[in-house]
């Protein structure tokens, strides 16, 4: 691929300049700066299996944009391998006000239930994608089921087809997921989450959140995505304490001999075991284990 060429004809503007930036796990990803000398852009590009991953994440920032007021890039163009969109201006980390902004923005985007007719089930429109990984999302009557049927068995069958869990893991996983119901709980209602929020999908500026990047949205139990914010400690005590004060958290949560947090990050510790190796099905195995299967 001609990607400055691809670029041009996909945006009508002649590229000045690509630049390599950090990221990458699905596709390359470049800053371009444009002869213009207007705001520039990030492009992702692959010319192989990527494409089509590339195409769900352009349908679910769109999405976002529809539906929410998250912040989020907007996309510019997308279409031949290529996925263009703002460039996203960022200064500091994840600072304590910027954890209180992100409670804030989260709190809000759980507020949004599904449209007709599916209002009261879980899942999605279509199957999306979380990182390079397939995430189905059928609609379900029951986030149970949904969690089971969805997320816990599917993507422990694609670790374990990768090598990142064992069959003995694999095993337990499954007498887990049999007896769901005793670990989890269903929510008020649906909710729409962004499905993958960690550090390096937090974009902040000057102590608030600029953009949240890399969706994997679904509507699903806003407890999921609270879950993952602390498993690489993406968030803490501040984006808590503020997230409690706009929306309930029910007891057990974090606390208790199963705290439904260990149970929801099951998923994405499945995701990295897949990806990244046994090193987080070990992890898996921990959690499971601990759980007494």
């Amino acid at each position: 691929m001609d990607l400055r060429r691809t670029i041009e004809e996909l945006t009508g503007r002649s590229v000045a300049r690509l630049s390599p930036l950090g990221g990458g796990c699905i596709a390359d990803v470049r800053r371009v700066d444009f002869a213009d000398g207007l705001a520039p852009a990030v492009v992702k590009h692959d010319d192989g299996s990527a494409a089509s991953t590339l195409e769900c994440e352009a349908f679910m920032l769109r999405y976002l944009a529809r539906r929410s007021r998250l912040p989020a890039p907007e996309v510019l163009a997308a279409g031949r391998g290529v996925l263009l969109l703002s460039f996203v201006e960022t200064s500091g980390g994840i600072t304590t006000d910027a954890q209180r902004h992100a409670a804030e923005l989260l709190a809000d985007l759980h507020a949004i239930s599904p449209e007709p007719p599916n209002e009261r089930r879980f899942g999605f429109e279509r199957d999306t994608v979380i990182g390079p990984l397939p995430q189905p999302n059928g609609w379900m009557d029951r986030w149970t089921d949904f969690f089971r049927e969805r997320r816990l068995l599917p993507m422990a069958e694609t670790a374990r087809r990768r090598g990142g869990i064992s069959g003995a893991t694999l095993e337990r996983l499954e007498r887990l997921a049999a007896r769901l119901g005793e670990l989890i709980n269903e929510p008020a209602h649906p909710s729409l989450i962004h499905g993958d929020v960690w550090s390096g999908n937090v974009l902040c500026r000057e102590g608030r959140v600029a953009a949240f990047i890399d969706p994997a949205i679904a509507y699903a139990h806003p407890e999921q995505e609270l879950a993952f914010t602390t498993l690489f400690g993406t968030f803490g005590r501040a984006f808590f304490d503020r997230y409690r004060e706009l929306r309930p958290i029910p007891p057990g949560f974090d606390d208790g001999p199963r705290p439904r947090r260990d149970v929801y990050n099951l998923y994405p510790l499945l995701v990295h075991a897949a990806l990244f190796g046994p090193s987080y099905g070990a992890d898996v195995d921990s959690i499971v284990r601990r759980m007494g299967f």
